[in-house]
């Protein structure tokens, strides 16, 4: 834990103290939206959004943990603020500052001894360190983000490099966070924006047409 706070202060991250906090830093940028994929999904995470760096992570490691054991890798916990940190969480956590995630303890042996192996293995090359909870059962996982574009660097992973830089331009240019007002419909939000209702609710995440005065909706811009 130590070091994981060390690294949070190398890197000068922001211990997040709550929900607004976490989407003022969606809107400038130093977090992005995870949404799963095939590969991994997201089962009862509050806040959907991590540093860049752990998007793509989670991104090449679900991709591996799939092909290696033939099911989904699952995300139960990632970007944490402290006004939402668990009874049990430690108050030393680096969960708010975005670079922390939580994996799912699969109940297949294969899956359980192949994440671990590779865990253990990057842990070994300083990209992460990783904690095996038993309850309940997952994986703490702290990311080091420079140390992890070191070590695709040395793998010679160009392309995740070069996306993950398109990433974090995105971010730093292509959101804003936008509360909602008396009178407002995802239609006139949308107009305003020049986006479409299905892009806003794509990427709010939303299942109807339905919002409410004060909601805060993240709204791509043009």
């Amino acid at each position: 834990m130590s070091r994981q706070i060390r690294v949070a202060r190398e890197h000068d991250y922001t211990y997040l103290k709550n929900r607004s906090a976490v989407h003022n830093f969606v809107s400038r940028g130093y977090l992005v939206p995870v949404r799963g994929n095939r590969d991994y999904a997201l089962k009862k995470v509050s806040f959907a959004y991590a540093r860049p760096e752990v998007k793509l992570f989670l991104e090449r490691l679900g991709k591996q943990y799939r092909a290696a054991c033939g099911e989904k890798l699952v995300v139960t916990s990632l970007t944490r603020p402290k006004s939402h940190q668990p009874p049990n969480a430690s108050a030393r956590s680096v969960h708010p500052t975005g670079m922390a995630f939580d994996l799912r303890r699969s109940r297949g042996r294969k899956c359980r001894r192949w994440l671990e192996k590779t865990l253990l293995s990057l842990e070994r090359s300083r990209v992460l360190e990783a904690t095996r909870e038993r309850w309940p059962p997952h994986y703490h996982v702290a990311l080091f983000p420079k140390q992890y574009r070191g070590y695709l660097a040395k793998l010679g992973a160009t392309s995740a490099l070069a996306k993950l830089k398109v990433e974090r331009s995105r971010a730093r240019k292509g959101s804003v966070i936008y509360r909602v007002r008396s009178g407002d419909t995802l239609w006139t939000i949308a107009r305003r924006y020049r986006t479409t209702v299905a892009e806003l609710k794509r990427t709010n995440r939303l299942r109807s047409d339905r919002i409410k005065q004060g909601q805060r909706l993240r709204v791509p811009s043009r």
